[in-house]
Parts: C-alpha cells; structure tokens; sequence
C-alpha cells in the first residue's frame, strides 16, 4: 500500500525498460514513459545511403516512418527490414514529408534525409533539449562525409547561417514538437524550399551539440562552390518573394545545364 504523498510507482520495471527509452532516461522517468519520438525519413532509390542512416537509430526510438516516392530499387526492403512502417506518396521531398509528418503519432517528431546519419551523441543531445528546452525546436550541426577543405568551409557557412537567420536545411534533421508542427501547419507541398518554408513558420529554432553527417556525393559531384552558390542563389530568390514554383525552376534550369556539360 502507497503511503498518501508517495510518487505513483512506474508500471514498467527498470529491468523492463521500454527498449526505445532507455537512452532519453535523464529526461526523468516519468516524463519520459509519455514522450515518443517518430523518425520520419524520406526516401527515392536510396538504397545505397539508408542502411547508414538507420543503423544510427537503432534502439533509440519509439517509431520509424520511411515515406517512400516510388523508389525503383531495394529502399523499401531495407526499410521494412529495419523494421519501418512505409508510407507512399507522391515524388517530392515536400509531399513525401507532409504524409509522414501526418502519419507520425510520437509526441516529438524527427525529420531526416535518407542520405544523412546521426553522429555520435545524437541520444544525448536529444535528451538534453528535451529537458531545457520541451517546446522548441531543433536541429543538428551540419557535416559533410569528406575531409576537403572546402567541405569545411561550407560547414562554417551553414553554421553562420542558422546562427544569423535560423534557417537550417533538411540536411541537418529538424526535431520538432508534434503539437507546434501541427499549429503551424506542417510540411507544406512544395516543388522546393519546404525545409527553409516550414523554419520561418516554426520560430527560433535550437542548435543541438551533436552532428548530422551528410553525403557530400552531390557536391563533389556539381562542384563544392557551383552547387553551394546555387543553393545560396535559390535561397536568395526564395526570401526576396520569389515563388517555390520559380526556385524550382531556376534550380531545374541549372540541373540541366549541368547535364548538357556531361554529355
């Protein structure tokens, strides 16, 4: 029998911890038994970068959302494998996050590209801005897979970035309350900039101290100043009032110029 006063006893064991929770604990113990977190991911013929991604979450979460835009190679096998639920929806980062974002039930919601992987610590982080910070939002600090010099000088650019604007790219993850996600709208469906979109509805957004280590394929590949100049040049665009449909574009436009040059 509970003495009156006494804190209700936990209905789960500590030897039965739910599995997920266990490293979020510092959060405290009951808050902790009623927040949830949801990953959701998504994905388009990324089976190359997922696996990466998701061994970086195991154990770590309550549910995992991979919202798939008809990818044609072993995505959606690797997801389910790891135990995902998987969401189709039309092709387009803006649409694919929109359904997994209304598809989610945890009480915090985290957003992540299939190409980026958490670095260590991420759990921790997590906790502590759960704890200090329990309505605010949150992203990573950016981190390109590759030692070049220019990769750390476009790390440098997007931390002034979100240090100035508090405008961080999806590249970074976006851990964000599910109730304030849901007031201010969501993810909207948007050819481009839904990431930068969604920021400026959702206030000032937090830095954790942990990293989001993303492929710098794309870079290397377009060329680390022409693709960072590019993004810059669309991002301008899009905050002097040019509409996402224009970006997209404008951002199209380049993509096939590039393509002319291979050929």
């Amino acid at each position: 029998m509970r003495a009156r006063g006494d804190a209700p006893r936990s209905k789960w064991p500590r030897h039965a911890q739910p599995p997920a929770l266990r490293p979020l604990l510092r959060v405290g113990r009951r808050e902790l038994l009623r927040l949830k977190l949801s990953v959701v991911i998504p994905a388009l013929n990324a089976a190359r970068t997922l696996p990466e991604c998701l061994a970086g979450l195991e154990g770590a979460i309550d549910e995992l959302i991979l919202v798939d835009g008809c990818s044609g190679d072993e995505t959606v096998a690797i997801a389910r494998a790891a135990g995902a639920r998987v969401v189709v929806a039309p092709r387009g980062r803006g649409s694919q996050l929109r359904a997994g974002g209304e598809a989610a039930f945890g009480d915090w919601l985290l957003f992540l590209h299939a190409d980026t992987r958490l670095g260590l610590g991420w759990r921790s982080a997590v906790a502590r801005h759960l704890r200090q910070h329990p309505a605010r939002p949150a992203c990573f600090r950016f981190r390109l897979d590759d030692p070049a010099w220019q990769a750390r000088l476009i790390e440098r650019g997007v931390a002034l970035r979100v240090a100035l604007f508090g405008l961080p790219y999806g590249d970074q993850g976006l851990l964000v309350p599910a109730a304030l996600y849901h007031r201010v709208g969501g993810y909207r469906c948007l050819p481009l900039m839904e990431d930068v979109d969604l920021a400026g509805r959702l206030g000032r957004i937090h830095m954790l101290e942990a990293d989001a280590l993303t492929s710098a394929e794309r870079w290397r590949r377009d060329g680390w100043l022409r693709r960072s100049a590019r993004n810059l040049l669309c991002l301008g665009f899009y905050r002097a009032g040019a509409s996402p449909e224009r970006v997209a574009r404008l951002y199209a436009g380049a993509e096939s110029q590039k393509a002319a040059r291979v050929r």
